[in-house]
């Protein structure tokens, strides 16, 4: 991958001088940067590539970053990798942080594997993805990545504009967005609903999104204000079992969970306030209140559980920043937040699907019924010293306190909800006492930059990512286990990396190890503990190259070893050997695209895209063979007004899994979608003279 980056700079010193492929992002530091001024790895996806892919799934987008592979589950599910394994478990998800306009849109403590669907990445302005810890700016979560979802402003939005879509497997889709201006406001609203059939049986979901967002400018201060709220209500299909059950057309259409279903609702409102105290000096406040709702059947348990979990949190990110053209640069700030969370799992019937042993111990009734309060407050500061006319050395670091007060609304225990014993040893679920919790954490960040041109740098960094654990992990207990003494997980980052944009080139470059520590699994007893620790090293590589004014070609690869450090039986039989790689952790990723625009008026894309072997268990005793798909995507303007496009995902119709796994001694894969083609219609009305609408 290292080549395919020196190739195409060596043959972009023979192309046309064209405009220089910059590039900006706003999450490394919370103001826009040029990528060339960041010490550290990041991609901004714009709002036109988000425009063309128009992703049916959030993978679709995202995957086109360096270092990405999100997997995709049934429906709108997911599993997400950033500079990482696919990691799955209860605190999976709390390895990556995900922003809206650079809020998190779930509370410490309280994330969802697939909380991607809860942000509108189909009508996103720009996707920002940063690889590797957050540093001082961003705290818990933010450990392998960050995805930031922007919304677009209504300043970047037609006065109306209306698209409809429709594909395989009767999929349709509408979008709304329109756009005014009343004296000092900007005022817009954008909106999706969404019909999926479902490619397997008895599969499918219906998905609706809303933001609205209004912009007041006030003195030399601006204030928004946005409401974002999205609906699921999905049909979900579970695994199919057997060795390559994936490539077998009987089976991997099937659906063996047609009793499966998702239900879930989020709703987040924010306000934003930017003023500036000096001509070099900004203030920056955002606030939020945020709520979520989800009921889901656990149809991958014995007895089919069904989950109820719920959050209301609100809290605030005070940022003060001195930014001069020229000297000492600084950031401080403060983050708070408080929570409230809840969790239910109740089992209809007595189980019986399994042994006298596994059925009898998993009762009727309920298992876990408990409320969380939750409290973090984290101050945090970042100076960068600019020295020797090219040289840049930044310092930062951040402080963060978490508090949890358990309330546990029944029996403590390993019961059952009428505190009846369980045969064979005891009930597999265990309720701890009430009980508090807490956790702070310190993560540090130093970095050295130089400019190598005025258009070139190279940097080095050092920084740590922490998450505290997830109240899953503390709470939703499982057999002779009442207190789980966890610690938080941390992550220590070393990275080496290259920018540039010259001529019609733009790349990024990084090399990096990684190494985290108390990492949460459970073990062979059924014990939730924090004693494990892997390692993580690899390079990898995006860049742009626009050979002639119409072509460009583009790529992002990335080449990791993710391996474990320790020893260890784990749930479910699984044995963890020193020196083995992580499951799910693909040692090749990556994608090229092909670009040709003609008179502005028609713009094409193939894309590529590559996922290399990777052991599904941890004792690294079977593996998936990897895959690869081609994507054609074309857009036509047809006149100011109209657009078509037409999408035509796995172009070649290549049998794969989304993804595989082995658990309970079986091969289980998610299958991969058939060649889809999907047809868009799209209308803008763009006001004469008005600054709306690109």
């Amino acid at each position: 991958m290292t080549l395919a980056v020196v190739t195409l700079l060596a043959a972009a010193a023979t192309a046309e001088a064209d405009a220089p492929l910059d590039e900006t992002v706003v999450t490394a530091t919370r103001h826009s940067l040029s990528i060339t001024d960041y010490a550290g790895s990041a991609d901004r996806i714009s709002g036109d590539d988000v425009e063309l892919v128009a992703p049916t799934h959030s993978s679709e987008v995202i995957n086109r970053s360096a270092g990405s592979m999100i997997q995709r589950g049934s429906g709108e599910e997911s599993l997400i990798a950033l500079r990482s394994p696919v990691l799955t478990g209860g605190g999976a998800c709390g390895a990556f942080l995900i922003l809206e306009d650079s809020i998190p849109i779930r509370p410490i403590g309280f994330c969802n594997a697939n909380e991607l669907f809860e942000v509108d990445t189909e009508q996103a302005h720009a996707i920002e993805v940063l690889r590797g810890p957050g540093g001082a700016l961003y705290g818990s979560n933010a450990m392998h990545g960050t995805i930031n979802v922007f919304p677009a402003d209504p300043a970047e939005m037609p006065a109306l504009g209306v698209t409809v879509d429709g594909g395989s497997d009767q999929y349709w889709r509408g979008r709304v967005s329109t756009a005014t201006h009343h004296g000092d406001a900007d005022y817009g609203l954008a909106a999706v609903a969404t019909h999926d059939g479902g490619w397997r049986d008895q599969s499918g979901f219906d998905e609706y999104k809303l933001n609205a967002e209004a912009v007041h400018h006030l003195d030399n201060g601006t204030l928004t204000l946005r409401f974002s709220g999205s609906y699921l209500d999905q049909d979900t299909a579970g695994f199919i079992v057997g060795r390559d059950a994936y490539k077998d057309p009987a089976i991997r259409f099937s659906n063996a969970n047609p009793e499966a279903f998702r239900e879930a609702s989020s709703e987040r409102a924010t306000m934003h306030w930017e003023q500036p105290l000096s001509d070099v000096t900004t203030l920056d406040l955002r606030g939020y209140l945020r709520n979520s709702h989800m009921r889901f059947l656990q149809h991958f348990l014995l007895g089919k559980p069904l989950e109820v979990n719920g959050q209301t949190s609100s809290g605030f990110l005070l940022t003060f920043s001195r930014n001069p053209a020229t000297g000492a640069q600084w950031t401080a700030g403060i983050d708070g937040e408080a929570a409230g969370s809840n969790l239910l799992e109740v089992q209809d019937a007595p189980t019986t699907g399994g042994s006298a042993a596994q059925n009898a111990i998993r009762p009727a009734g309920k298992h876990y019924d408990y409320g969380v309060g939750s409290f973090m407050l984290a101050p945090y500061g970042q100076l960068t010293l600019p020295f020797a006319s090219r040289w840049l050395f930044t310092a930062g670091a951040r402080f963060e306190h978490v508090s949890y007060e358990y309330d546990n609304h029944m029996i403590a225990g390993n019961t059952d909800e009428n505190g009846v014993p369980c045969p064979f040893g005891g009930c597999l679920y265990n309720r701890p006492a009430d009980r508090n919790d807490t956790f702070s954490n310190f993560a540090p960040k130093l970095s050295l930059l130089v400019h190598l041109t005025d258009r070139e740098s190279a940097y080095v960094a050092l920084a740590r990512g922490f998450r505290a654990p997830e109240q899953t992990e503390l709470y939703r207990l499982q057999r002779q286990q009442s207190v789980a003494d966890l610690d938080s997980e941390q992550l220590d980052s070393a990275e080496i990396g290259l920018h540039g944009a010259e001529r019609a080139i733009r790349y990024s470059l990084a090399a990096f190890y990684m190494e985290k520590r108390n990492v949460i699994l459970r073990d062979a007893n059924g014990f939730n503990v924090s004693n494990g620790r892997t390692h993580h090293r690899g390079i990898e590589f995006d860049a742009d190259w626009r050979f002639t004014p119409d072509w460009t070609l583009s790529g992002a690869g990335t080449y990791a070893h993710h391996t474990y450090a320790f020893t260890r039986a784990a749930d479910g039989g699984e044995l963890i050997v020193d020196g083995n790689d992580v499951d799910t952790a693909p040692r090749n990723v990556g994608s090229a695209r092909l670009e040709w625009r003609l008179a502005d008026s028609v713009r094409t894309e193939l894309e590529w895209v590559h996922v290399g072997s990777y052991f599904v268990d941890a004792a690294n005793t079977e593996k998936y063979p990897g895959h690869d798909l081609l994507n054609l995507r074309a857009a036509w303007s047809i006149n100011d007004a109209w657009t078509l496009r037409l999408r035509v995902n796995n172009l070649a119709n290549v049998t794969y899994a989304d993804r595989a796994d082995l658990a309970f001694g079986n091969l289980r894969y998610f299958p991969g979608r058939d060649r889809s083609v999907f047809l868009e219609i799209g209308y803008y009305h763009r006001q004469t003279g008005s600054q709306f609408g690109t």
